[in-house]
């Protein structure tokens, strides 16, 4: 079944997957919706109350809206469903209070398989369990980076590409590259190195020579690190970086020609998209196990920086439109800041003016304090941090 304010988009999925729309059945009650199902049709429907359908056992939010998340994956749950979070965006900004819903209500809460962050998972998962220490993980962005990106310079190039003209925008100008480093780092305990990350221009063979410690010849000022590359031959991969240090691991490395030792690069170079998801929703029905989750508290944030001039009492659009891009930082730096989440923008104020590239902080910038992300962010931040997040806009 599929819940879309956009029913065509549903009708236009079925046509392409079955070769026509016989299978698809537009329900406009929630009696309809079982109908369908109970007829091995899809249920096609713009009633947000498909999530609380009982013939729906898994549901999966592939909206890219937090605000979306708030109003219904939380309803979802209360429902007995399984959450598979194909909305990054929401993951970041109220992922580790949705986790804790989901534990409570003892339903499972996962970011689903096909994009970077479960992708690069499998990675971290698959060396950690080798005993390698983790240096850097990340991957290739797919997009030349553009940070003043707007739709209205994308238009034509979304349309031949078949995409939503704020959607690749969010791609172009870097924000879906933070949040989904963000998303790593706070399933993995991994940081952002800088606020920002670094980016280096690291081909695909160089990895292992730059996202290293100075010390050793690399740009990083620690090890544990996420970031990304605008390299050649990464994107679409996932890399990750160990360190080996054992000699006789560094001899067998290094005769398998994985690399020269003590640093060493592993590489999935691919990552895809919608066509993974449902993995994670079959491993969650049959055996209750998630890809990957939030870890309980937080350790990055994905803040945001201006893109052009605000003037005082304008209204925030979206991600990946005019007013901001994504801007990542550790938890520490961000709170240290007052950076609003940017998560929590979409439809709030500009209360003085900012500058292009200025950061959008509790002194700038208001939340629209009445939407239901707003509230589940509060939640949150009472729960981790003892406070209702007033000094950050939440």
């Amino acid at each position: 079944a599929v819940s879309t304010r956009r029913p065509h988009t549903a009708r236009d999925a079925v046509r392409i997957a079955y070769g026509d729309e016989a299978m698809a059945r537009e329900a406009d009650t929630p009696s309809k919706v079982s109908e369908a199902i109970e007829g091995g049709k899809i249920a096609i429907t713009s009633n947000e109350m498909l999530v609380t359908n009982p013939l729906i056992d898994v549901v999966i939010d592939a909206t890219g809206k937090p605000g979306v998340a708030a109003d219904f994956d939380l309803m979802a749950m209360e429902h007995g469903k399984h959450l598979v979070m194909m909305n990054v965006e929401a993951d970041v900004t109220i992922g580790c209070y949705l986790k804790q819903q989901a534990d409570r209500l003892g339903v499972v809460y996962s970011v689903g398989a096909g994009d970077e962050p479960s992708s690069c998972m499998e990675l971290i998962e698959f060396a950690s369990a080798l005993g390698y220490t983790i240096v850097s993980a990340g991957k290739g962005k797919n997009n030349p980076l553009n940070h003043d990106a707007v739709p209205d310079d994308y238009r034509a190039e979304a349309l031949r590409r078949n995409m939503n003209p704020r959607m690749l925008v969010e791609f172009v100008d870097g924000s879906k590259t933070m949040v989904e480093m963000c998303a790593i780092a706070n399933a993995t305990g991994l940081v952002p190195d800088i606020a920002g990350m670094h980016g280096p221009k690291a081909n695909r063979d160089e990895l292992a020579k730059v996202l290293i410690p100075r010390a050793d010849g690399g740009i990083l000022s620690r090890k544990g690190v996420v970031d990304y590359t605008i390299g050649r031959g990464v994107a679409p991969g996932v890399f990750v970086i160990v360190e080996a240090t054992h000699p006789r691991i560094i001899e067998r490395m290094d005769d398998l020609h994985i690399g020269h030792g003590p640093y060493y690069s592993f590489f999935r170079p691919y990552h895809l998209t919608s066509l993974e998801v449902p993995l994670t929703a079959a491993r969650i029905a049959l055996y209750g196990k998630p890809d990957m989750v939030p870890l309980p508290r937080p350790v990055a944030e994905v803040c945001a920086v201006a893109k052009r001039d605000l003037a005082a009492g304008e209204i925030f659009d979206a991600i990946g439109e005019t007013c901001y891009r994504s801007w990542t930082m550790t938890v520490e730096e961000a709170r240290a800041n007052r950076a609003v989440p940017v998560g929590l923008l979409e439809s709030g104020k500009v209360l003085r003016p900012v500058r292009k590239g200025e950061l959008l902080t509790s002194d700038n910038a208001a939340p629209d304090p009445t939407t239901r992300l707003f509230a589940l962010r509060r939640l949150q931040d009472e729960t981790l941090y003892g406070d209702l997040g007033s000094d950050r806009g939440a």
